[in-house]
This record gives structure tokens, sequence and C-alpha cells, in this order.
């Protein structure tokens, strides 16, 4: 993969200190690609630092979120590959060179996934861990790093998702299920992520909640049967095991019973029309 056809995405929101150290490290190994930062409506001096360098820039009016950035910078991208990662500095620009390797053996999107060591706390570590395993267990396929913003795709494959992305947080969220949903190769290497310059804006139980429910969305959206088939069948053994009981000691079918019943198949029923919607969202993923 040459320079020429890459194109590096940087979403900022007061990323000033982050962007001066990162960008020249970026021209310096990359001087031939594309280099485009969305300014997310920042309100520190990130935009003055983008334009001491010679790269592209776009600003948003207001803040839309990190998606929002995401898919502004998507649209306007030349390269046949983008590579996205963050401003903050915690993303070295050595490993971009890691991900174009393996994106070289015929796959879509490659992901930098963060070795567990370089999560900057227990909490984030163990959040991380969490979101890896549902997701997995959502999608069939193991996931290292749900989160990580640092991957590179194709550019044409990532487009045809982009109208599922939100625009807050979770786009690596979104687009990796998306991604797997429709049979496009994805592969994993690891990388030891930096000390981020300047504070994160993420917090960690507003945002892992957040994260969570989305993991449930997603799920629902990539494989509903995954979500509503172990629901429905809790339901329907617990609305069996009830009417057992109280047939044994009081030889009698309840409104309890009847409505564990009920609400197991219909659970399974809106599982299977989820499906077929599902479906809608992926006919034209592969032209």
């Amino acid at each position: 993969m040459t320079a020429q056809n890459i194109s590096i995405v940087l979403p900022a929101k007061n990323e000033a200190k982050g962007l001066n150290t990162l960008l020249p490290e970026l021209i310096k190994l990359y001087p031939q690609a594309e280099i485009l930062v969305i300014d997310d409506g920042s309100t520190d001096n990130t935009l003055s630092i983008i334009q001491k360098h010679n790269v592209k820039v776009i600003s948003h009016p207001y803040s839309i979120g990190n998606g929002g950035a995401i898919k502004t910078g998507a649209r306007q991208a030349k390269g046949e590959v983008i590579i996205f990662m963050d401003a903050d500095g915690q993303h070295a620009p050595k490993d971009i060179a890691q991900l174009l390797n393996k994106m070289d053996e015929g796959y879509d999107m490659v992901i930098g996934a963060r070795q567990t060591n370089t999560h900057a706390s227990l909490a984030r570590r163990f959040g991380n861990h969490f979101y890896n395993r549902l997701a997995s267990a959502m999608t069939g396929y193991k996931i290292d790093d749900l989160t990580s913003g640092f991957r590179a795709v194709k550019a044409n494959k990532f487009r045809k998702f982009l109208y599922l992305l939100p625009n807050g947080f979770s786009y690596p969220t979104t687009s990796t299920m998306a991604f797997f949903r429709s049979a496009l190769p994805i592969a994993y290497v690891p990388i030891n992520a930096r000390k981020r310059d300047g504070k994160s804006h993420i917090k960690i139980i507003r945002d892992g909640i957040r994260f969570f429910i989305i993991i449930l969305k997603i799920g629902a959206l990539f494989s509903p049967m995954r979500l509503f088939l172990p629901i429905s069948a809790t339901l329907f053994s617990a609305g069996l095991g009830y009417y057992g009981y109280t047939f044994f000691n009081e030889h009698r079918f309840t409104n309890m019973s009847a409505l564990l019943f009920t609400s197991g198949l219909l659970t399974f029923l809106m599982g299977l029309i989820s499906e077929q919607i599902s479906s809608l969202h992926y006919k034209n993923t592969q032209d």
C-alpha cells in the first residue's frame, strides 16, 4: 500500500497539545499521505496548531461528536484506505505500518488492539475486557479490542455503513460489528498505547453504561436472535418451572405462568422480525 493511496483522519476536540506532537510525526513518516484533521468545535487553540502544519483541516461550527467527526473525515478522505487514529497522541504513527501490512493480506479492516497493560486504569481494563467478551458472544467472532479508535479500513467498504454510525464515541463498536455482519474480513494487530496528552473526554460510568446499551442495540442489529432467543428461552423456562410448581402444589394454571409463556413467545417473534429487518441493512454491502 503506497502513501499516495492513504488518508489519515484525526477527529479532534480540544487536542492542541496532542496534535502539536502528533502531526510532525505523521508528516515525517507519511509525507505523501493525505492527513485530514476534523476540528470538532474546539474551544482551545486546536485550530491554530493544525494550521501551523501542512495538513488539511475541516472545522465543525459546533461539537457534533467523535463519531460525527469520523463521518465527516470518511466522506472527505480521498485515499483508498483510511487510517483513523486519536488526536491525543496515544496511537503511535509507527504502528500504522503494521495495520497496512496486515491489510495487504486481504483484510477490509485492521484494528490496533491495545495490550492490557497499556490501558490507563484497572477500571478501563476491566470494562474493555467485559465489552470484548460480550461483543464476541453477540457476533460469534473473537474481538480483541472493541473500542479501539486506531484502525485501517477500505474507504469504499466503510462508507457503506456511515448511516449506521452514531455521532458519539461508539463508532468503533458499530463499525466493527457491521463489518462482521457483512462478512467483511477483519484482523487485529497488537499495539502498545501511549499515554495520552490532555484530559480524556470519556467518563467511565456514564459512557460505560452508554457503551453497554449500544452493544445491546448493535447486537439486535447484528444478529437479533443471539439477543432475543436466550431471553425468550429464559422466560419460557421460568413459565414452565412456575407452572410445574403451581400444578403440583395448587393443581392449577396461574396467570403468572400464562404471562411468562406469552412473554417468551412474543420475545421469540420479535427476534424473528428483527432478524428480517436486520438483513435489509446489509443487502447491498457486497457491491
